[in-house]
């Protein structure tokens, strides 16, 4: 069986080891993969040998390709363009979320300092995508 991982998209160790933490705290037992910066990512989602992600978590603060970048990348990509992205990041700048909405991001959410809020935050968002909502099927290999 082919699993489809979370993609995790987090240059900070820091803050990928609370994400990884908060997942087993919760109980999730999702796979997950991590690419540590935009190239790697977008890398990652050309290797169409590789299972297609549920759902890819994007940090956009990352070095080399950005954020932004890797989400236009995404949406740009027909095989690509359907998967659901969640941006999670530090950055509160409205002209951020706007540019992350307007490239077609499914949320954007802002990481909180308290680790109970990122726990919670991370409950709410991985429920949603992975437990509840219907997600497109990976597309046909050539």
């Amino acid at each position: 069986m082919n699993v489809r991982p979370v993609l995790i998209v987090e240059d900070s160790d820091e803050d990928f080891e609370a994400m990884r933490w908060a997942m087993r705290r919760l109980g999730r037992h999702d796979p997950l993969e991590r690419c540590c910066d935009g190239d790697e990512a977008t890398e990652r989602l050309r290797d169409r040998d590789r299972p297609w992600p549920r759902v890819v978590l994007l940090d956009l603060n990352l070095p080399g390709t950005d954020g932004l970048e890797v989400l236009a990348f995404i949406r740009r990509d027909p095989q690509l363009r359907s998967l659901p992205v969640v941006v999670l990041s530090t950055s509160a700048s409205e002209e951020d979320v706007n540019a992350c909405y307007d490239l077609g991001v499914n949320a954007y959410l802002i990481k909180p300092v308290n680790f109970e809020q990122f726990t919670e935050q991370l409950r709410v968002t991985l429920d949603f995508w992975l437990d509840l909502a219907r997600l497109p099927e990976p597309p046909e290999r050539p």
